[in-house]
């Protein structure tokens, strides 16, 4: 389950400090490459990723400490990439 945290079931498992970065949807669904696109300059960053891919968009969540690296590890690789907000998703 992936979920805001406080929105976590009493009890649960939780693993909190995730940020999620959206892809600007809907994407068509015949697109390919968009997660390996985002994820490749990440992983070359030494930043783990836990992906999402649904109909509309595809979702990228990285640990907070290391949120500030990972938008500059996508602007690097060309990805334009508005400041994440609190709250939006």
């Amino acid at each position: 389950m992936v979920c805001p945290e406080e929105a976590a079931p009493a009890g649960a498992r939780v693993e909190p400090g995730w940020r999620c970065l959206a892809v600007l949807g809907p994407l068509p669904f015949w697109a390919t490459g968009i997660l390996a696109a985002l994820a490749g300059p990440l992983a070359a960053a030494e930043i783990s990723v836990f992906a999402v891919a649904t109909f509309d968009t595809d979702f990228v969540l990285v640990q907070e400490s290391r949120l500030e690296a990972a938008l500059e590890a996508l602007r690097r690789a060309g990805h334009a990439v508005d400041a994440p907000r609190l709250g939006d998703l």
